[in-house]
């Protein structure tokens, strides 16, 4: 199973990734729900009371109304009242009274209100979501990774014991049989014993290792809806999945070439939370002007005459409220205040710590490389110089005691490399994971 047909099924199919999907819904359903303050509306209000043969009261109001988007309220309305005891102020038509016009906040709520900045806040907060739901994924691909590594070194450790098992086997007969010939003395099949039961004892611990490994790795592995699945003994990894790691995680080559450091999503989410911040900082600078709400309605009989509606035949009002204190408000707007002071400082901090990180794991990555390659030549010396003491060995100039000495030293060079292999790769998934990035070719 290769790294990128790895991180696939799990961008694909793990619940996480699901559940960060949801979120950007979620988000939707509030800016949907949101737009809803500044949808018309009807409204019908119909009271009658009738009794022992009398009409008390029969009254039917009717409006229709359109909010729009600076505190500013297009209304419509019919009223029809009859009865014997309605209000005197409540005679109106035999037919009812028609009335278009329009009602106004001059003072709070002009330029920002309730409805307005629940609107404003609901798209920035979508667009959160988003950048949220970048993060979250990215996230779950970095563990996902780090599994795939740590199995990757397992298989690896698991390889190298059998092959030296194997060997240790092999040198273990040819002893046994030098030793039944005569050729040697018996005593050296003892020794030989011992190596052939080492590397068994460590094969089985790094099978051990492996089978746990896989178990880890099979957290990450979904399919279809929400089933997990485990991973199977005949499931090996990539023996060289280097190319395969940077094109999957689409990790840039260099420090920041082609990376935007303000697109990074915990940035993006931070400036819109900050974003948020400023318009409900705005709303309660808006709750310290005076609430002046003015009404102007049209009055006619006759509604489909457009000359009909004149400005001497209307109803119209004015409203003002203001607090002598604003304790509540100015406290209000010190909060909120302080409240934004606290994302920026936030969002400043976010941002360095960013840049430091992801230049700091570029130059872990570039001393990896040079660890890689001189673990490599470590290991292709001891190779060799395990293969010299063989070669002496077989001319009866060296002894089991030497070779087993090489092999080990070979062994746990080889274990060597693979770990700092796995903290190679390690480092490109913290990378990737810096950077959060939401790869788009999985």
């Amino acid at each position: 199973m290769s790294f990128k047909e790895y991180l696939g099924y799990v961008k694909k199919y793990h619940p996480v990734t699901k559940q960060a999907e949801l979120n950007i819904e979620i988000g939707e359903a509030n800016l949907m729900r949101s737009r809803g303050g500044f949808d018309p509306k009807i409204e019908v209000d119909y009271d009658r009371k009738k009794f022992e043969g009398t009409e008390y009261y029969d009254r039917l109001n009717a409006t229709f109304k359109i909010p729009t988007w600076y505190g500013i309220e297009l209304k419509a309305n019919f009223e029809q009242n009859e009865g014997d005891f309605i209000n005197q102020d409540e005679t109106l038509p035999t037919d009812g009274l028609y009335s278009a016009g329009v009602s106004v906040s001059v003072g709070q709520g002009l330029w920002i209100n309730e409805r307005m900045a629940t609107l404003r806040k609901a798209k920035f907060f979508r667009n959160q979501t988003q950048a949220d739901r970048d993060v979250e994924v990215n996230e779950i691909l970095f563990q996902a990774s780090l599994a795939y590594f740590d199995w990757l070194q397992a298989y690896k450790d698991s390889q190298i014991f059998g092959n030296f098992l194997t060997n240790a086997q092999t040198r273990f007969e040819g002893i046994r049989q030098s030793a039944l010939s005569g050729d040697i003395a018996a005593i050296d099949t003892v020794e030989a014993k011992i190596a052939v039961q080492n590397r068994a004892l460590s094969l089985e611990q790094a099978k051990v290792r492996l089978n746990n490994r896989a178990l880890e790795l099979s957290n990450f592995l979904w399919i279809g809806d929400n089933i997990p699945i485990e991973l199977q003994p005949n499931v090996i990894p990539d023996n060289n999945p280097e190319a395969d790691i940077d094109y999957a995680l689409e990790i840039p080559e260099n420090p920041l070439d082609g990376f935007i450091l303000e697109e990074h999503p915990k940035l993006r989410s931070l400036g819109f939370k900050i974003d948020g911040l400023e318009v409900d900082r705005r709303l309660k600078a808006n709750k310290l002007l005076p609430q002046i709400d003015l009404e102007y309605n049209f009055l006619t009989e006759t509604p489909e005459v457009i000359r009909s509606f004149e400005t001497q035949e209307y109803k119209g009002g004015v409203k003002f409220r203001f607090p002598l204190f604003l304790r509540k408000e100015r406290g209000d707007l010190r909060l909120s205040k302080f409240k934004l002071r606290e994302a920026r400082f936030e969002f400043d901090n976010t941002e360095i710590q960013i840049q430091n990180k992801i230049q700091a794991l570029y130059t872990e990555l570039a001393s990896f490389e040079n660890q890689n390659q001189l673990i490599l030549d470590i290991v292709t010396n001891y190779a060799r110089l395990l293969r010299a003491e063989e070669r002496k060995f077989s001319f009866g100039e060296s002894s089991l005691f030497l070779i087993n000495s090489r092999e080990s030293a070979l062994i746990d060079a080889e274990l060597k490399q693979n770990e700092v292999q796995n903290k190679y790769f390690g480092t490109k998934a913290k990378l990737f994971n810096s950077m959060a990035i939401n790869p788009e070719g999985l």
